[in-house]
Order: structure tokens, then C-alpha cells, then sequence
């Protein structure tokens, strides 16, 4: 079985001229995915693959020391962070070695400060664009959207997470699995950690309940993801459902993060779709709010993009009304918020006094999922330990049950390239301005079937920008209407190498994504912002745009990344 799927991978690196990820997960240290990954390596070279260890974490263990050699090892790079050498991979010279396969182990370390990315999955997902395969490790608690999961099991946060985007794009994930009473005997020869740490370990994290536990939510992650991509594969040609998932969000909301991770394992559950939707009030205009809650909403409304939802802000003076609405327009099934604090009765009554109640009272044909935010007390014995003991093995015992057990949100594997042309593809080398931006772009479709009237579509991009603006913190746009007369969908793009300049976010906005979408086919636009989402998001093509010239070599960009994008797993 090993021999067959590291085959697999030989296939893809031959066949592929971008970079692909194959993930070795476990649910544990010591389950043997190090161990794994290095003999990969060895099969690898003996079929003439140019290897390199790009970054390996030995932890001391001699059995995985010894695996390593015959291997070329990229030197680290070595800095002083505050009186204290510190070793980090050097991303730099891997680029400049420019192997076919780097082996990169522990997919959700942080870097020291100063490093080229904050996080290693970051400095693999550079390789990766480079046109450079990498396998990896990664153990299933370190997943973004199981954070809640695994701290109200064991009481303690874990603290180096990453995306759960970097596992659903991965080609290749390979479950590494061994019985917990193995493990435990592992342990106990001094093979996981050495002789002092044995003892403490087997008496708090490596009990066997947190070992179950923590297996049984490793296999349903992989079953899960298993069956995603099947039923995906089996939907691409077929219409969108009207299920989608919204997340309601709340710039004083107590837990919101809880919610976008509920909202992100129900979508996966489902297979569907999901946005993340906050409605400003007149109350909660930018310059009304004070800056605390503005940059705790800005924080959000990141966290949500990263575990995959499309980010909308409505304007609305009526929540329960603008979500509502919301949810019809973009096809929503399920709408997941926040449990209301209670109130007494004169302060529920009135408009936006009791949101969660009218939701109820006035949905039609939508399931309204009301989630406890606030956290949850954790067992006694589960208390969090002091810092320095917060390593790789001390997180565990998750609940795998409902949607926590499902996949992260799945995103539409829909394609964009169909709907583009070159002349619909606009290239600013200096900042732009908004108004700008948009009547050129709405320029360009004006000879569409359908589309006739180029100043009416720029009046009814503004009309839905009114209703909130689809131009995000993190760098991309999405302005979108539906057009009574067309035959099909339109895309049109538009590439600013300086910026909107009278938009204000943190990352200047590089992408602005036009979709307009036959009024008949609500499901489409779904699907297209789906597409186009998943789009900005993917680092490697981000980068071929960054450096394309011409509008030939943007399509040529997108065609190309639509065109690698398959998917394997192993078990």
C-alpha cells in the first residue's frame, strides 16, 4: 500500500509543472509521520527524483537521525531572536536549490520573528509556487476549525494552527495510523521523548481516552474529506442547491471564531458553499465604532476568509430582515448565529432588540441553527499546563461528533477561464480609483449578449455596492449583479498593481472580480463566487499574476492553475 501511493505521487510529480502537497496527518507525535515521510524521500531518490530535506524535526530521535542520512539537507538559517540562536528553514535557499521534492516536516510550526512568513505552511506554500512538490506533516488538531473542538475537551488552546484550506487543497493525503496501545509502548521504550518526560506524558496527554479520541477524529477528518471530493467530483456538472451555509456575525459578539468554525465543519458536512455575513447597522458605521471594535471585527472577518467563507458586509437597519434577504439572494439553507444573551423583557422590544427570535419567527424554508458562543467549562482534570509544556503531543481529545466531524468547507471547484477573455482582462501598474475601476471593467462587456448599456450595469454594480461593499480587507473583490437579459455568465477582471486607492483595508485590493450572472440562474452566481474566491485565495496563482504582463498571460495564469488542481487521498 505505501509502495502504491508513493507511486501516485511519483505520477503527479512527473506529470505536474507546479508544485504538489502531499500531507502525511496523524493524530498524534510518535505515530510514525516523520518516519513516513523520509522513507518516501529514500523511494523517491532511488527512482531518480531530485530530494532535498528542506526541514526535519528529529526531536532527538535516533531512529529518524538515521532515516535522514543519504538525504541532502538544506542548511537552516540561523538568527538571534533576542539573545537566543534560533534555526528556521531557509525558504530562500531551498528556491535557489530548486529541488523536484522537498521534504518539509511540521506543517503548522510558527516561525521565529523576522522570518520570511509568520507560519511554515506559508513558507511551503512559496516552495509549492516555485513549481517545487512538497510532502508534510501535520497532526489533525492543528486544523483551524477544530480549535474550539479540542479546547473544550482537554482545556488547552492550541496555539499553532493552520488554514483548513491547506488540507483541502492538498493532492495528496495520507493517514498515518497506529493502535494507541502501541503508541503508549512506544512511548514507554523512550522511542518519543527521552527518559524524563516519559512519565509525565503517559499520565496526562498519552491516556488512552485523549489517544481514542483524538484517533477516532483523525479517521472521521480523512473519511470525511474521502467522501467530499467524491460527492464534488460527482456534482461539478450539476446545479447548485439551494442549502448553502451563513455564518451571522456581530461586532460584539462573545465568540464569534466559534461560530465561524461551526459554520466551517457544517458546510464541509454538506458539502455547500458558505459566507460569513455581518450587517452594519447605522449604529455601526466605521465612524461611529471605536477602533477596539473595529479591528476586533476586521480580526473576524480575516479568520472567516481563511477558513474559507466568502465575506459579505450589508447594510441593513433591520438585521433579521438584511440576513434574511441575504439568505434568499444567494440561495442560504442554513444560517448559523450566536446564542442571544439574555435580556429583560423591555429590552427586547423594538428593532434589532431580540435578532435571534425574529430570525425564527420569520424564516421561510431555511434552518436556523442557534450555537452557544460562550465557552464551555473544562473538565477538572483537564486544566490548561503551564506554557513550556504546550508541545506538539499536549493537544488532544477532541469531540468528533455532529459537524465537527465533517471536512473544512469545501470550495467550489466551479471554473472562471470559460467566462473570461482576454479583452475582458484590465492591468493597472499605478493605483486606481474605485469609480474607475468599475466603469472599466463594466466597459469591457458592453458588446455581451445581453449586456447593451454599460452605464446601466455601472448603476447596478452601485446599487448593490450601496448594499454593502464587496471590497474586502484581504486584497480582492467581488463586485457581482444578475442581468435580466444575459444568455450566460460574463467575468471580467481587473489587476491593480498599486491599489484601489480610496479604499481603505490593510492589504491593498490587487484582484476586483466582476460577475454578472443571468437573473434565471441564482445558482450560478453561487457557483462563480465560489470559483472566484477560491481563486484569491490560492497562493501560487496569486503569484503568476503578480508577475503576468499582458491580459493573454493572466488567462493563460488562471488556465493553467484550473487545469492542476486534482485530487487523491491515501488511507
Amino acid at each position: 500500500m505505501a509502495d502504491d501511493r508513493a507511486n501516485e505521487f511519483l505520477q503527479l510529480i512527473r506529470q505536474s509543472q507546479r508544485g504538489r502537497l502531499k500531507i502525511y496527518l496523524g493524530y498524534s507525535a510518535g505515530v510514525g509521520k516523520t518516519y513516513q515521510m523520509l522513507q518516501e524521500g529514500h523511494r523517491l531518490k532511488s527512482d531518480g527524483i531530485d530530494v532535498v530535506i528542506g526541514l526535519l524535526e528529529t526531536h532527538g530521535r535516533t531512529a529518524i537521525a538515521e532515516l535522514a542520512k543519504g538525504l541532502e539537507v538544506v542548511p537552516r538559517r540561523r538568527r538571534d531572536y533576542r539573545g537566543i540562536a534560533v534555526e528556521e528553514m531557509d525558504v530562500d535557499a531551498v528556491l535557489a536549490r530548486k529541488p523536484q521534492v522537498a521534504l518539509i516536516d511540521e506543517l503548522a510550526h510558527t516561525n521565529a520573528p523576522g522570518s520570511r512568513n509568520p507560519k511554515r505552511y506559508e513558507d511551503v506554500l512559496d516552495v509549492l509556487a516555485a513549481g517545487i512538490h512538497v510532502i508534510t506533516t501535520l497532526n489533525v488538531q492543528h486544523l483551524e476549525s477544530l480549535y474550539n473542538i479540542v479546547e473544550n475537551a482537554v482545556g488547552v488552546k492550541v496555539r499553532e494552527r493552520i488554514p483548513d484550506s491547506v488540507l483541502v487543497e492538498a493532492d495528496q493525503i495520507v493517514d498515518v495510523d497506529l493502535a494507541t496501545e502501541d503508541l503508549r509502548k512506544r512511548l514507554e521504550d523512550g522511542k518519543i521523548y527521552p527518559q524524563e518526560r516519559i512519565a509525565t506524558a503517559l499520565s496526562n496527554f498519552f491516556i488512552p481516552s485523549n489517544l481514542e479520541k483524538l484517533r477516532e477524529l483523525t479517521l472521521r477528518e480523512l473519511a470525511a474529506q474521502i467522501d467530499f471530493r467524491r460527492r464534488e467530483a460527482k456534482s461539478e456538472a450539476g446545479e447548485t442547491e439551494g442549502d448553502q451555509v451563513m455564518v451571522c456575525l456581530s461586532s460584539h459578539g462573545p465568540n464569534s471564531e466559534k461560530l465561524l468554525r461551526y459554520g466551517s465543519r457544517l458546510a464541509g458536512k454538506l458539502n455547500r458553499n458558505w459566507y460569513a455575513v455581518y450587517v452594519q447597522t447605522p449604529s455601526e458605521e466605521a465612524t461611529v465604532i471605536d477602533a477596539k471594535v473595529q479591528r476586533m471585527l476586521s480580526d473576524t472577518l480575516t479568520l472567516a476568509k481563511q477558513l474559507g467563507a466568502l465575506v459579505f458586509t450589508y447594510k441593513g437597519e433591520n438585521i433579521a430582515d438584511t440576513i434574511l434577504r441575504f439568505a434568499r439572494e444567494y440561495r442560504v439553507g442554513h444560517i448559523v448565529v450566536g446564542k442571544s444573551v439574555p435580556k429583560p423583557v423591555w429590552k427586547r422590544i423594538g428593532r434589532n432588540k431580540a435578532v435571534v427570535e425574529d430570525l425564527i419567527a420569520e424564516a421561510r424554508g431555511v434552518t436556523v441553527i442557534v450555537v452557544d458562543p460562550c465557552p464551555a467549562v473544562a473538565p477538572a482534570l483537564a486544566r490548561p499546563r503551564p506554557e513550556d509544556d504546550r508541545r506538539e503531543e499536549g493537544f488532544g481529545k477532541a469531540d468528533a461528533e455532529g459537524p465537527e466531524a465533517a471536512p473544512s468547507a469545501p470550495i467550489v471547484r466551479d471554473l472562471l477561464s470559460p467566462w473570461l477573455s482576454p479583452r475582458r482582462i484590465v492591468l493597472w501598474g499605478v493605483p486606481v480609483a474605485k469609480e474607475q475601476v468599475l466603469r472599466t471593467l463594466a466597459e469591457t462587456v458592453k458588446n455581451e449578449d445581453g449586456v447593451s448599456d454599460p452605464e446601466k450595469l455601472y448603476a447596478d454594480i452601485l446599487i448593490r455596492e450601496e448594499q454593502g461593499s464587496t471590497f474586502f480587507n484581504e486584497g480582492v473583490a467581488f463586485p457581482h449583479v444578475r442581468v435580466e437579459d444575459l444568455a450566460a455568465p460574463v467575468v471580467a477582471l481587473g489587476l491593480t498593481r498599486g491599489g484601489v486607492a480610496d479604499i481603505s483595508t490593510d492589504k491593498p485590493i490587487e484582484l476586483v472580480f466582476l460577475i454578472l450572472s443571468p437573473a434565471g440562474n441564482p445558482p450560478l452566481q453561487v457557483k462563480l463566487l465560489g470559483a472566484a474566491s477560491r481563486a484569491a485565495q490560492s497562493r501560487p496563482l496569486l503569484q503568476a499574476l503578480r508577475s503576468a504582463e499582458t491580459p493573454d498571460e493572466v488567462l493563460r495564469a488562471i488556465v493553467n492553475w484550473e487545469a492542476s488542481i486534482p485530487r487523491s487521498l491515501g488511507a
